[in-house]
């Protein structure tokens, strides 16, 4: 089974480097515009419950049945989100979190580890479900957080947490021949769903 694990459109929070998270910010129209049909036709696509992920996969999956996910949820900055690295760069509270390389809890946010966790655990889910239903493909449609997450854990070869961020409708394609034996993802290629790319 292939596993395409794909991040979101552009938003004006992406174009403006703002902490977006779990605000619900739509995709820019600049955004829209960039988006392509993608080149596999899948019956169902994953998805997470925040817009900009179901109007990427409207636009690159057309007819395909939209599954809401509530735990592939970006990352929550909490007091961070809405803005930017040079707005907070005299911000006690987010000089101490980068200084803990991004990994202490965020003031009303989660903490790295326990976002980790909640993505493996609902990204391994999809997983096993697709492959007990006998699915020669899953395409699960997120965030950059997203694929950091699962990919940090269960993909080779191996890179670290922030390697794995794809672009704007970009991601990863995976082969799931080893996840049953071992819990490994062996990657295939990487994809990117813009008219500058490829359509």
């Amino acid at each position: 089974m292939l596993i395409y694990l794909l991040r979101h459109g552009l938003t004006e929070y992406n174009a403006q480097k703002r902490y977006q998270g779990q605000r619900d910010i739509p995709l820019s129209e600049k955004g829209r515009n960039q988006l392509c049909r993608a080149d596999i036709n899948p019956r169902v696509v994953y998805i997470s419950t925040l817009q900009r992920t179901k109007q990427t996969a409207e636009i690159l999956f057309p007819g395909a049945r939209l599954v809401p996910v509530d735990g592939l949820k970006e990352m929550c900055f909490g007091s961070f989100e809405g803005r930017n690295y040079k707005e907070m760069e005299h911000d006690p509270d987010y000089l101490a979190w980068v200084a803990a390389n991004c990994e202490s809890a965020c003031p009303d946010g989660e903490r790295k580890a326990e976002f980790s966790e909640r993505i493996c655990t609902t990204f391994a889910a999809l997983v096993d479900k697709a492959l007990a239903d006998g699915e020669e493909m899953l395409v699960i449609l997120a965030h950059g957080g997203t694929q950091m997450a699962a990919l940090e854990r269960y993909a080779l070869p191996h890179r670290d947490y922030y390697a794995w961020c794809g672009p704007n409708a970009g991601g990863f394609v995976l082969d799931a021949r080893d996840w049953q034996r071992e819990h490994i993802l062996h990657l295939v290629k990487t994809v990117q769903y813009t008219k500058e790319s490829q359509c």
